[in-house]
């Protein structure tokens, strides 16, 4: 059916397909509220559905048509379905979430928005995450509206306009202070609404939009998320009106995804231009990754090394060499490590990638920018380090560079001055600047806790900037890879869904203190229509129904004799226990490490000791092994092995300490045992790990491999001849089978060595334990299953009822938690500790300390608050507040020394001291708090540089004072202007005419120069 040009498939809600399940995009919603409209023209499609409020399920289902009259923006290209589909729900009256790829043309929904405030005379407020986008945005719109202004705290420019571009922080702020700005807005524009899932920042989203007026309509943009329904759900819930959704898969410019192996000579396209994965060429790709690559780490100059070889022979420069001669540029290649990208971009110092006129133009471009600096500045070593490259057509893009010269970078990208750009993933969020191609230098990052597979959100985020609309046939992809993969890890990292929308809702005590002084709302409030309490209440029912399904099959196991059953396994389990214990004390380092000579027989622990911990979500279960398990049925495998030698290593943590009553903690030792190692898992054939051990009868080779003297099960009296050189593989798989020959010898069992009498154990808990070991071990021998020809196919039911009885206790818990409000008892603890702070009274009213910490929102409030209350700023000059301030807002970990002058020494303890008192309190307020770890989590790193700086010192002199990155230290400058700012806000609170004056004065010293060269955008 076609309607005003709108090709519908579906003609209303109570049609057959309206009540099955759509998948728009990769998420399959239910659609009990309504019906999903499939819109296509020309071969581009769109998704539609609409999530309606309680009491309004007779309303229409199907997409607005378009409002009757001219549009309030013409635009010189024609609108794609998910564009006009958007457009007309606008033009409705209703709110729209709009969901689709990178470079889809989502900004023509956010200037159709722009024009309607124009033309109906109502206001339009435009929010985005990053000040950068900001000041983007309002350029693009002040040169086409005129009647536009910014608000990002840094700037404010027109804020009486009738489009508002700002940050979502301070349109929040607004919020809580009942800003008129914020009641006379018609519709906000929620760009980049994916950040809501943003560790850190995302609660600003959630409690801006419910603190939003009802009468608010919104325009979400986001790239594609899987859960589109779930969110606009919300949305109509809460603000009482319906949202619609409008989904498109569609890619103005398709992708091709290609794989270049470490150490290969070609590329191979594992997913074509129709999605399609090649599985041939990707195993091709795989057999040419040579072992010899993946040892070296690839030659990509990792930390500005190319392992010995000229930058030409490193892969990257073959990569991008071929890249240029194939006309696949601009191309954006992306690291994990802001050092990695210059020591990249360094490796191209040979390819001179622009001509003797964009030469002139880049160098017009860079000088017009900088000439606004100071001569000082301009000489600044990261300026005149990147004006050769850039001309070259080579750049970077990091959060370590000045933000002016990110801005040049992002200028001479988009009028493709700039051929290849080595950027931090940071570059694929928010700004729309897609290239051809797109290079990914690794397909792991580190993330914190060891290297991991990038996530399919990742990839599908990155790599989106691939394809130019309008310029390219398609985008190339292109990934780099030095570490064998698994054909699944591939396709779900290429082929994958996008990550989910999920809500990142925390409390803090200034949004606490805000909601207490607002009218608005209360945090009892805010919590309910929160988006993470809707997600948890929403998974009520699938919850209880899970948990009767568990239920069923738990009632359904059943088993002769099932009480007895129970009490034998329990047995089991304290033998199994009892021997654990009793390895942990023979195995302590004064009674072990005597007999571990060379040749010695142990035997290991195998179930999952032996593996890196980063590689646990890839690793295969360990073989079973010829002697029985010591640590119960389903406890740890053990295999023999031969010991070589043994070494000590550092001291070991606390909870390594030795198992004897009154024995002082233990050094940490790591024995190396000749072992058979499964071939999958020996060194070149994946990540860096630990080689997998395996029973001798498995296929694999002999290898050396370090273990945890507590991974030893025990030790054999029988010690084999090892010979002196063991690097030969002849010479390891000599000695392997001379182990496998005491095996067999011994069929019985492998001779142990004597705890007591051999190993000298013979302290009172030891005797103890084995008391205890032999008491279970008689019962069990004693018992009526002993002899039970089924007793192993009955303890195995019996493990598989205990599991699923665990798993309905889990369901339970879960369900109770979704049925109660979140975060109660945490609310509770806050309130607590605001209250015996004083900064709210008995009766809960906000006391003026309360007051002055609802002004800081970008430090910790409660500290900075008990230094002003309890006189830490008394005395001090402009330059010890400074860097004072400087404690408050570093987080980072540094390499230099973070010992602080003589002046800033009393300052900083009494920090310390408000830090501990805060501390605390909140910890006896149920608070999970560590004192030490939150007293010691205000850094000093950069206190004297800030004070430097405050003092008039150069950029380049106070550089020298720390190894920060540039674009670090003038993050952090502005940050403790931010601070500065806000802090003056709570010094007025209070009346306190010296602490203003104080505040202001660092404000007036430390904003000037490069750090606060204006926006290039602006």
């Amino acid at each position: 059916m076609e309607e005003n040009g709108v090709k519908r498939s579906r003609a209303d809600a109570v049609s057959e397909a309206a009540s099955k399940k759509l998948k728009l995009g990769h998420d399959v919603l239910p659609k009990a509220e309504g019906g999903v409209n499939y819109i296509e023209t020309d071969g581009k499609t769109c998704s539609h559905a609409v999530a309606l409020p309680e009491g309004s399920e007779d309303a229409s289902t199907l997409p607005p048509a378009p409002r009757p009259g001219p549009a309030a923006k013409e635009f010189p290209f024609t609108l794609d379905p998910f564009q006009r589909t958007a457009i007309n729900c606008l033009e409705a009256g209703a709110s729209v979430l709009v969901a689709a790829h990178t470079s889809a043309g989502k900004t023509v929904i956010a200037q159709y928005a722009c024009a309607m405030g124009l033309r109906d005379n109502q206001r339009v407020i435009y929010t985005s995450p990053l000040k950068a986008l900001s000041n983007q945005k309002y350029r693009e719109f002040q040169e086409e509206f005129q009647d536009v202004g910014l608000m990002t705290g840094d700037v404010t420019i027109k804020p009486e306009a009738s489009c508002l571009v700002m940050t979502t922080e301070i349109l929040r702020s607004m919020l809580y202070n009942g800003s008129q700005t914020v009641r006379e807005a018609a519709l906000v524009v929620y760009d980049e609404i994916h950040y809501l899932r943003d560790k850190e920042r995302g609660v600003v989203w959630e409690e801006s939009i419910v603190l939003m007026p009802k009468s608010v309509r919104f325009a979400f943009l986001s790239a594609t998320i899987p859960n589109a329904m779930e969110f606009a759900e919300w949305i109509a819930r809460m603000h009482r009106s319906p949202c619609h959704v409008v989904y498109t898969d569609y890619r103005p410019t398709p992708l091709q995804h290609f794989m270049f192996p470490s150490g290969g000579d070609g590329l191979f396209l594992i997913v074509d231009e129709r999605s399609t994965f090649r599985e041939d060429n990707f195993q091709t790709a795989i057999a040419a990754l040579t072992s010899s690559a993946a040892d070296a780490g690839s030659n990509k100059g990792k930390k500005g090394s190319v392992n010995g070889k000229k930058a030409e022979e490193s892969d990257i420069f073959k990569l991008v060499r071929m890249i240029m001669q194939r006309k696949f540029d601009p191309v954006i290649v992306f690291s994990f490590s802001k050092k990695e990208c210059e020591a990249l971009a360094l490796q191209m110092a040979p390819l001179d990638l622009n001509d003797d006129s964009e030469h002139k133009l880049v160098e017009g471009v860079f000088w017009n920018a900088v000439d606004s600096l100071s001569e000082d500045d301009r000489r600044l070593p990261q300026v005149g380090a990147l004006l050769p490259m850039l001309k070259r057509g080579v750049g970077v893009h990091h959060s370590g560079l000045l933000p002016i010269l990110k801005e040049v970078i992002e200028i001479l990208f988009q009028e493709n001055l700039i051929k290849v750009l080595f950027a931090t993933e940071t570059f694929s969020t928010g700004l729309n600047m897609p290239a051809k191609t797109v290079v990914f230098t690794n397909a792991r990052k580190f993330d914190g806790g060891g290297f991991r597979w990038l996530t399919s959100g990742e990839y599908i985020q990155m790599s989106g900037r691939a394809g130019r609309r309008g310029l390219d046939d398609r985008g190339i992809v292109m990934l780099m890879i030095d570490t064998r993969m698994e054909p699944a890890v591939a396709r779900s990292m290429v082929q994958g869904a996008p990550d989910t929308l999920h809500s990142e809702f925390h409390l803090s005590y200034a949004m606490l203190l805000n909601l207490l002084l607002s009218e608005a709302a209360d945090p009892e409030s805010l919590l309910k229509a929160s988006f993470r309490q809707f997600q948890v209440e929403r998974s009520l029912p699938a919850l209880n129904q899970r948990i009767a399904q568990l239920e069923a099959e738990r009632d359904a196991i059943s088993m002769e004799g099932e009480e007895a059953v129970g009490e034998y396994a329990r047995l089991q389990q304290a033998e199994a226990e009892g021997r654990s214990l009793i390895r942990s004390m023979v195995m302590q380092p004064r009674h072990a490490l005597p007999f571990l000579q060379p040749g010695r027989l142990a035997r290991v622990l195998t179930d999952g000791a032996d593996r890196a911990p980063a590689e646990q979500e890839d690793s295969v279960p360990a073989q079973e092994d010829s002697q029985p398990s010591t640590s119960g049925r389903q406890g740890q495998h053990t295999v023999w092995a031969a010991v070589i030698n043994f070494e000590r290593q550092g001291r070991a943590d606390a909870g390594e300490a030795e198992a004897a009553p009154g024995a002082k903690r233990a050094a940490r030792y790591i024995v190396d045992v000749l072992a058979n190692c499964t071939e999958d898992s020996l060194p070149g054939r994946g990540p860096k790990r630990r080689p997998r051990l395996a029973d001798a009868s498995t296929p694999g080779q002999a290898a050396v491999v370090p273990v945890q003297l507590q991974e030893l099960d025990c030790l054999s009296s029988v010690r084999i001849y090892i010979p002196k050189d063991l690097r030969p593989p002849d010479a390891r798989q000599m000695a392997l089978k001379a182990v496998a020959e005491v095996q067999r010898r011994y069929p019985e069992g492998v001779p142990l060595l004597s705890p007591e009498e051999d190993m000298s154990v013979k302290d009172s808990a030891f005797r103890k334990a084995q008391r205890r070991l032999e008491a279970v071990e008689g019962q069990l021998a004693k018992h009526a299953l002993a002899f039970a020809p089924d007793l192993e196919a009955r303890l195995s039911l019996w493990d598989q009822k205990q599991a699923v009885s665990a798993q309905v206790k889990a369901a339970k818990r879960e369900a109770k938690a979704a049925a109660s409000l979140i975060l109660q008892s945490e609310l509770k603890s806050r309130r607590r500790v605001l209250r015996r702070l004083g900064y709210v009274d008995e009766d809960g009213i906000v006391t003026l300390k309360g007051r002055v910490a609802a002004t800081i929102q970008s430090s910790d409030e409660l500290v900075l608050t008990e230094l002003i209350f309890n006189s830490g700023f008394k005395d001090l000059s402009v330059h010890q507040a400074v860097g004072l301030m400087a404690s408050l807002v570093w987080r980072e970990k540094t390499d230099t020394s973070a010992r602080v002058s003589a002046e800033l020494e009393g300052p900083i303890g009494a920090l310390r001291e408000a830090a501990k008192r805060v501390a605390k309190v909140a910890s006896e307020s149920k608070m999970t708090v560590d004192v030490e770890e939150y007293v010691s989590s205000f850094r000093t790193d950069l206190c004297d540089v800030l004070a430097a700086w405050s003092r008039g010192s150069k950029f380049g002199d106070i550089m020298k004072m720390t190894d920060v990155f540039e674009g670090s230290l003038v993050r952090a400058v502005r940050r403790v202007e931010e601070v500065l700012r806000q802090a003056t806000a709570g010094a007025k609170v209070m009346g306190e005419t010296a602490l203003v004056e104080l505040f202001e004065g660092g404000i007036a010293r430390i904003k000037r120069d490069i750090v606060f060269a204006a926006s290039l955008y602006l």
